[in-house]
C-alpha cells in the first residue's frame, strides 16, 4: 500500500461519512531542477515536528474540514522520489482545496528544512 493510500484510508476510517464529501492529495517528489534551473542531485529533508504537528492541528481546525494527514520522507532523497505527502479529506471543493494548499505552504515553510545538492 502507497503511502497516498495509507492516508487516505485513514481518513475514511475516521472521518464522519455523513460530512466527507471529497479527498484531496498532495506528493511531492524531488525535480531534476532546481527553481533556478540547475542541475540537482539529491536533497537532505528534516521535520520540525512540533511546527509540523501545531500545523495539521490547526488544518483539522478548519470549517468543513474532517481529516488530515501527512507524511515527510527525511534524510537523503535522490530525484524522483518522494519529498511529502499531505491528504485532506473536507466537505466541498472551496473549503478542502484551500485548507491543502495552506497546509502544503505552511508545512514546506515552517515545518521542513531542507538543503539542495546541486551538481556541477
Amino acid at each position: 500500500m502507497s503511502m497516498i493510500e495509507e492516508l487516505v484510508a485513514r481518513i475514511k476510517t475516521r472521518a464522519d461519512r455523513d460530512l466527507l464529501g471529497m479527498i484531496v492529495c498532495h506528493n511531492g517528489v524531488v525535480r531534476g531542477k532546481s527553481r533556478e534551473g540547475a542541475k540537482v542531485s539529491h536533497l537532505d529533508v528534516m521535520k520540525n515536528d512540533e511546527s509540523w504537528d501545531r500545523i495539521l492541528e490547526d488544518a483539522r481546525k478548519r470549517t468543513g474540514i474532517v481529516g488530515v494527514e501527512a507524511h515527510l520522507f527525511t534524510g537523503r532523497r535522490d530525484v524522483g522520489q518522494n519529498v511529502m505527502v499531505v491528504v485532506v479529506g473536507g466537505d466541498i471543493r472551496e473549503n478542502v482545496f484551500p485548507a491543502l494548499e495552506e497546509t502544503v505552504n505552511r508545512l514546506k515553510k515552517e515545518g521542513v528544512s531542507k538543503r539542495e545538492w546541486l551538481l556541477q
